[in-house]
């Protein structure tokens, strides 16, 4: 695989790229279907269903986003994984956890790099890229908490 993993989009089917991005990087990829969607590579996860679905244009959740160095995990995409995964887990404590959710960059004791799985108990809390010690925040605005 080159670098950059966007340059495989349309070369390798992408079900087989998405599972290979995350289990590189969080040591488990879930048994879905993966397709990654439109100009800013968006990844929505499913799995086959016997229902007639009229409108077959928009299946499954959206799941995370194929970056330049990896693949970023929504907050769905990370409760999908993060039970399972085998590294790259940050656990936060309360405090740091309403700030990460309310938009702040928060600061940790590991000396991580690239897309992390953001927790707090029992909650899977999205993805975070890790620099120099720093979660840099990437919940959406959105759903960011008031605190």
């Amino acid at each position: 695989m080159s670098e950059n993993p966007r340059g495989e989009i349309g070369k390798t089917n992408d079900t087989e790229l998405v599972k290979k991005l995350l289990l590189e990087n969080y040591g488990y990829a879930p048994d879905l279907i993966y397709e990654i969607r439109g100009r800013y590579h968006k990844v929505y996860a499913y799995k086959p269903c016997d229902f007639e679905v009229k409108s077959t244009d928009r299946q499954g959740v959206y799941f995370g986003r194929i970056e330049s160095d990896g693949i970023r995990l929504t907050i769905e995409g990370s409760f999908l994984v993060g039970p399972k995964a085998t590294k790259n887990i940050v656990e936060l404590d309360k405090e740091r956890a309403k700030r990460y959710l309310a938009g702040e960059s928060v600061w940790i004791d590991e000396n991580l790099h690239g897309w992390i799985i953001v927790k707090w108990g029992s909650y899977y809390l999205g993805s975070a890229k890790a620099k120099g010690g720093r979660l840099i925040n990437y919940v959406p605005k959105e759903r960011r908490l008031r605190v």
